[in-house]
Formats: C-alpha cells, structure tokens, sequence
C-alpha cells in the first residue's frame, strides 16, 4: 500500500435503521431523524436517513421473507423481477438503484447500518474488511474519541466472499452492532450511545471534507475465519447450548480446551481447536435459524497507511 491515499471529499451519506425489522435503536434514532433531519446535517456533505426495510418494521420481526442484509449480492440484484420473490429482494433492488447502483461512479459515498444485537458485543464497529481505508481511518477516529466503552472492530468478509450487506451498495460503509439488547425493545442507554457515535462518526467526515490529513497508524481488529453451529442430534434438533464460561464473553480469548457448551443433561463439551480465538456473536437469538452458535474470529493487528481528501 502506498504512504499516504487520497479520497474524494463525501458528498452524499446514508444511514438505514432496520434493515432488521425488530433492531430498535437504530429504528428509533432512523425515525427520529426522518422527523429531526436537521440533527444529521453538516456544512460539507447531506445526510439522508431511511428505514431498511419497513414491512419487517411494521410487523417488528427481523425480516418477512428472507434476510435483507444478506440480499445485496450480484445473484439478488439482477435478477428479474419474479411474482414469487420474497419481499426483501424487491428491496434490495430498490435500495440499490436508490443508493447505488452497487459498484457504480453513481452510488452513495458512504452508508451507515445500524444494528443490535442479543450478544455481549458492546460497541461494535463492523467493516468488510481490513482493506476498506476509509472505514477503517473512522474506526480509529472513533476508537480514540468516543472513550465511553472500547469499540471493538469485526471484520466481516471471509475470504473470496462477495459482500452482501445493505451498506455494500454505496462505495464505502460502517454498519454499528450494539448489545446485548433484546429483540423488539428499544433500550435507552444503547439508544444514546448509537447516537453519539453516529455524531462521531459525522464529526469525521467532516474533517475529512475540510481537508485534515490523517496519519497512517496501527490498529486491531477481529477478522472471522467461520462460524461454529450447535451440535445436534442425528435429526437436527440442537443437543446442547453455549456453556455458561463463554456466554457473554464476546471478544475474549478462547483457547483448546476450554467448554464451549453444555448439553441439556449437563456434559461439559470443549473448544477442540488447535489455536486461540475470539468469539463474537455468542449465543445471538437471530443466529439460530442460520445454525450459528458464534462467530469464530482471529485477532490481528492492521497497517493502515495515511488518508487525505484530493
């Protein structure tokens, strides 16, 4: 990578709450702004917020026919409008030629996905990947101003995947995870803490557009390598939960050995690994249909060269 990018100033910025229909804070504060779009605004870029996806809202469920946030892939985008497509690729389509078209000079510089979660994830900062320069100078940015709990960073995208998410349509995003929270309950507190990183994240942008120049730096971040299911029984079912050792234990080491779940008659099972890692995700209630206990990530540390505006 070279010493130092330039970027063209952000110009248009987007922000969607509830791309899951039952993730409140983000709803709410999406609400709040449609309502208050003044709060959003600054002097060298518009933002305009919208809700992700407004059936699954209004019936507070995280989706009606398939998860929208895994939606924005190539396969779902264009393809040909069928009658019995599930609601959410139609979305998908209409986000995209709204705010992108994804890849496209046309889309949206950057956007915003605000999202809960019913694991212990804290502040969570959630990027594709470590490659993404301009998501990750905001990350640090953040990191070092909003000192109110750490912001731990995930990394999405595994290898030779193609990202998927809402914010994939713009040219460059952030989605913000905060937890725990349970499904369909709006919690003050994390409803505040995402309206203050949100203004942190802004205040950045903005000091871009006037021209700083950010420094390169070092930082850490979490990078999945899998994800681990339950074990089951010969027909499905699930045969043993998260033990209680790793429950909310997002972020933290877990090493070979160490119980990972107990069944329901009490049996400790463990983590038969040859190497640490970091769960994140652990024991989400959304994951459970997609047969996901946690996330499996690893602990890196990144180069990140400096970023200046053109």
């Amino acid at each position: 990578m070279a010493a130092s990018c330039r970027f063209k100033p952000l110009s248009r910025v987007a922000v969607s709450g509830g791309t899951h229909g039952n993730e409140m804070s983000g709803i709410y504060l999406a609400k709040h702004w449609l309502r208050n779009p003044m709060e959003l605004q600054r002097g060298s870029f518009a933002v305009t917020p919208f809700l992700g996806n407004p059936r699954a809202i209004e019936k507070c469920v995280r989706y009606v026919g398939r998860d929208l946030n895994r939606t924005f892939t190539t396969e779902f985008l264009s393809s040909t409008e069928a009658e019995d497509e599930p609601y959410e690729v139609v979305r998908a389509r209409e986000i995209n030629q709204t705010y992108g078209p994804k890849g496209s000079a046309q889309a949206f510089d950057f956007m915003f996905d605000l999202h809960n979660s019913t694991a212990n994830m804290g502040t969570c900062l959630i990027v594709d990947s470590e490659e993404s320069l301009l998501p990750m100078h905001m990350c640090h940015y953040i990191q070092t101003h909003y000192t109110r709990s750490p912001c731990p960073i995930y990394l999405y995208k595994l290898l030779g995947e193609e990202t998927y998410s809402i914010n994939s349509v713009a040219k460059a995003g952030l989605a913000l995870e905060l937890g725990p929270q349970p499904q369909q309950v709006v919690r003050a507190d994390l409803f505040t803490q995402m309206r203050d990183l949100m203004a942190c994240a802004l205040e950045f942008i903005e000091l871009f557009n006037n021209g700083t120049v950010l420094p390169a730096f070092e930082i850490e971040a979490y990078k999945i390598t899998g994800r681990m299911d339950y074990p089951r029984y010969p027909d499905g079912e699930i045969s043993a939960m998260v033990h209680p050792k790793l429950q909310d234990k997002d972020f933290r080491p877990l090493n070979p050995g160490d119980p990972i779940f107990q069944t329901f008659s009490g049996e400790e099972i463990p983590y038969e690994g040859d190497t640490t890692i970091y769960p994140a995700f652990i024991n989400e209630a959304a994951y459970y249909e997609k047969k996901v206990a946690f996330a499996k990530m690893e602990k890196h540390m990144f180069s990140i060269p400096g970023l200046q505006r053109e």
